[in-house]
């Protein structure tokens, strides 16, 4: 594949647009889970970025705080705190995604008393009862922007923010079905930076940029052959090297279903009868986002093996994060469905810190060459 050796885009936890963005006085607030809806953030006029630990290598610290036996994604990303990677925020607003994410926000909250903290506690079914009280939790969220901001979000505002994100989302798209071709010109480990770029950085600015993107890869020369196609899912994954090291072994990484790729932004915002706060609760309670949500468990078999479809996808691999209390409860219902659709799987457990890179490298390469021979079809 004829790959670019620089994307652009600003990929970096803290990089020169967020920088930018501070030199002219804006705050930055920083969240976890996708069941924080970033629009309304952006419609206070502050820069929402995705919290995560690309590139950690030493959690010791953490763990004084966050026991070794809790997902070590959480931890990894309350040692960059603790190492100041994350200094550049002016607030947190965290969800009780799953009971990770709810044990980072209690830590951070004992550790950094002075930094604006919140959490939206989203329903874990989604029912007619449930939004009225999810839209509630995103009223309260709105009233703590408006503070933090100093500024007034209103309906417009509003309509604006959700407009950006749903170009976001329809660009990402566009970019994703690159990949559906025999010839894809454009590698997984590529396509994560993009989504990475999309979490940490002004949402016109990205879109601007992925828009002439698009338009360059379009332009490239198609990569050799079809190769064995392969699609991640599972627990939250958020390094790009590791895609990397599973395409060195033969194989091509077209589609996601997992929070740092797909379902980040995926399925648009739409309109209801209510108001924008209700279309938000809605929109945001109906996605097959993770299997926090109780009731959403065929949906979310149906759109992995939906992407796995309109991907052509070969094999998929079920990564999961040790101790994921959500994605590691799933593994059984979602292996069993993928065997019954005789779909090739590989599971394989990640730490944050990528200490096991030589196993992945040879598991990843023994499935690969498997598919290749035809096993398991």
């Amino acid at each position: 594949m004829a790959e670019n050796s620089t994307l652009p885009f600003e990929t970096g936890i803290f990089n020169a647009s967020i920088e930018a963005w501070q030199r002219e006085g804006k705050k930055v607030v920083g969240t976890i889970c996708c069941h924080v809806p970033e629009e309304i953030i952006h419609a206070a006029g502050m820069l929402p970025v995705r919290i995560r630990a690309t590139g950690c290598t030493d959690d010791s610290a953490a763990e004084v705080w966050m026991s070794s036996f809790s997902c070590s994604f959480a931890r990894s990303c309350m040692q960059f705190f603790l190492d100041g990677r994350y200094s550049f925020l002016d607030g947190v607003v965290c969800s009780d995604g799953c009971l990770m994410a709810q044990r980072f926000f209690d830590n951070l909250n004992h550790q950094f008393k002075d930094l604006y903290q919140q959490l939206v506690v989203a329903p874990r079914l989604y029912t007619d009862e449930a939004v009225p009280f999810y839209r509630e939790e995103l009223e309260r969220f709105l009233a703590g922007m408006e503070k933090l901001s100093g500024n007034k979000i209103t309906e417009e505002k509003l309509k604006n923010s959700i407009d950006v994100y749903n170009e976001t989302r329809r660009l990402i798209r566009e970019f994703y079905d690159l990949r559906k071709g025999d010839a894809p010109p454009v590698s997984g480990e590529e396509s994560l930076k993009v989504t990475l770029a999309a979490m940490s950085m002004p949402k016109e600015e990205f879109n601007r940029r992925l828009n002439g993107f698009i338009r360059e890869v379009k332009e490239r020369e198609p990569s050799n052959g079809r190769g064995v196609r392969l699609m991640i899912i599972g627990s939250t994954l958020d390094d790009p090297e590791y895609v990397k090291i599973i395409e060195s072994k033969g194989g091509s990484v077209v589609t996601d279903v997992q929070c740092y790729g797909s379902r980040y932004l995926w399925e648009p915002t739409v309109p209801g009868k209510g108001d924008m706060l209700d279309s938000l609760a809605r929109s945001y309670l109906s996605r097959p986002v993770c299997p926090r949500m109780c009731n959403l468990h065929t949906g979310i078999y149906d759109f992995i093996h939906g992407m796995a479809r309109d991907f052509s996808v070969d094999g998929i691999l079920y990564v999961k994060m040790k101790n994921c209390d959500l994605w590691g409860g799933e593994s059984v219902h979602i292996e069993d469905k993928l065997k019954a659709a005789k779909i090739p799987l590989l599971t394989v457990e990640r730490e944050e810190i990528m200490t096991n890179v030589g196993q992945l490298a040879v598991r990843a390469e023994a499935f690969i060459e498997m598919i290749e021979g035809g096993a398991g079809r």
